[in-house]
């Protein structure tokens, strides 16, 4: 089996779990001899790659200026004509012409980051929050199946390669839509069986390369914009996602949880859907190598982005209730993110400044280091697709608090489990870790051999099925 496969994130260069989980599969995949052609945007020429038939970045494939060149339109759209919008929206679909609209939102805003940027840009703000009737939009027509030339329609010329931050930047939309040229470029010079690509970033890319190659679609759903945003949705961004699904042939999701959403939010046959729950790589779940800590308190950790998502303000109210009762702990927010520094005031205002401490980003063996020196670790995720970060800290020895409301709840055993929005269970459950040393025990024994039973070689095997359903290969 063939895979190209197209994501915005691989090792070393992430900001979250989907480059980690897009290493750990590919590398599931080489062991059953899947031979996967890794597209990225940006290649550095670092990456942890040597598993793979080619890593390509985006940024090396050589495109004619036509194809490159996006066509802006304007379009009349009335916000208040709904069923008008519904039948605007259905032709962009069926035609697969979208690849990305511009606007001010980007992935992990909150409402006040938003409204912030929406006043920099005070005459696209009449349009974004639907006060007037025209909306910009940029779209590449898609090739027919055959040559890269007839993309535009037109004669090629010579060839260029396009720029790319690979990055989640303010260019993000444009970036996304000269990916899928790119994409649709490999997919014709590149043997194949199948397209994988990963979240919405990857949407127009693999409807790209899917209708250059003629080859059939699977899309990785590792999260929503529902997951991310909540009910203040970034409306491009869950149209990309809806028009993947839509023309995607299987939709893997990381989780029963993301599945609902998949089904529920966006009204995606269920016949499509596939469930592969995320696995740990072997490597992570070695013993730790113990670090000199430098306080003797207790340590309680939360490790990720400091967006609405991950929780973080759940976690500061936590610690608040807990240091009520045993002040000496130690309370540790290791990430960035836009809610960074209003979380650092939050500290403040709650009278926890002294206990809590802030890290920034943390990347390889300081996230190692970290766990290795935390005595309980936290997510308290308010939506959490899978989270790989709770088998990480269970692989170092950290017994684990999560939210219910995450994906590897519905896998993990060994670990304490409580709703995002309860504080005060949270807090008792980290009492208890802390004040009975038998009950942290337990849970770091049996959950270091849990997560060692979780590793890639299943949820390789199960995408590996799917490829072969698309492609009508015998199982």
């Amino acid at each position: 089996m063939k895979v190209l496969m197209l994501g915005w994130e691989f090792p070393p260069h992430i900001s979250g779990g989907l480059g980690t989980a897009c290493l750990g599969l590919t590398r599931g995949l080489a062991q059953q001899g899947v031979e996967v052609v890794f597209v990225v945007p940006r290649a550095r020429g670092d990456e942890d790659a040597a598993h793979l038939s080619e890593m390509v970045g985006a940024n090396q494939v050589e495109v004619t200026p036509e194809s490159a060149q996006a066509q802006v339109i304007e379009e009349e759209w009335d916000p208040a004509l709904g069923p008008e919008h519904e039948q605007r929206a259905w032709r962009v679909r069926r035609s697969l012409e979208l690849v990305a609209i511009d606007s001010l939102l980007l992935p992990y805003l909150t409402p006040e980051t938003y409204q912030a940027r929406l006043t920099e840009h005070l005459e696209q703000v009449q349009v974004l929050a639907g006060h007037g009737p025209r909306r910009r939009m940029r779209v590449v027509p898609m090739a027919p199946v055959g040559t890269a030339a007839s993309m535009s329609g037109q004669t090629a010329g010579p060839k260029r390669t396009l720029e790319f931050s690979g990055s989640y930047g303010r260019d993000l939309m444009s970036e996304v839509g000269r990916y899928a040229t790119a994409a649709a470029e490999v997919a014709l010079q590149r043997e194949h069986d199948v397209i994988h690509a990963h979240d919405w970033m990857a949407v127009p890319a693999g409807l790209a390369a899917s209708r250059a190659s003629g080859k059939p679609l699977v899309l990785h759903v590792h999260a929503c914009e529902y997951d991310r945003s909540g009910e203040h949705v970034n409306p491009a961004v869950r149209e990309l996602e809806k028009l993947g699904m839509e023309g995607a042939d299987r939709v893997v999701c990381v989780s029963n949880y993301t599945a609902r959403l998949v089904r529920t939010r966006y009204g995606i046959d269920p016949r499509k859907i596939r469930v592969v729950h995320n696995g740990l790589d072997r490597a992570a779940a070695a013993p730790a190598v113990p670090h000199a800590r430098r306080i003797p308190e207790p340590i309680v950790l939360f490790l990720g982005r400091v967006t609405f998502q991950k929780g973080p303000d759940y976690f500061l109210e936590t610690a608040a209730r807990v240091v009520q009762i045993e002040p000496h702990v130690k309370f540790v927010m290791s990430g960035s993110g836009d809610m960074l520094p209003a979380m650092i005031e939050r500290a403040a205002r709650l009278g926890i400044a002294r206990q809590v401490h802030f890290t920034g980003f943390l990347r390889g063996a300081e996230v190692e280091r970290m766990y290795s020196m935390a005595d309980i670790y936290v997510m308290p995720s308010v939506s959490e697709p899978f989270g790989i970060s709770p088998l990480e800290a269970m692989a170092l020895d950290v017994p684990v608090v999560l939210s219910r409301q995450s994906g590897v709840s519905e896998v993990l055993k060994n670990a304490l489990k409580v709703d995002f929005w309860d504080v005060q269970e949270t807090a008792n459950k980290i009492l208890a870790l802390l004040r009975y040393p038998a009950l942290s025990a337990t849970l770091r024994g049996e959950g270091r051999e849990e997560v060692a039973r979780l590793g890639w070689d299943r949820p390789a095997g199960l995408v590996n099925d799917v490829y072969r359903e698309v492609v009508g290969a015998p199982a």
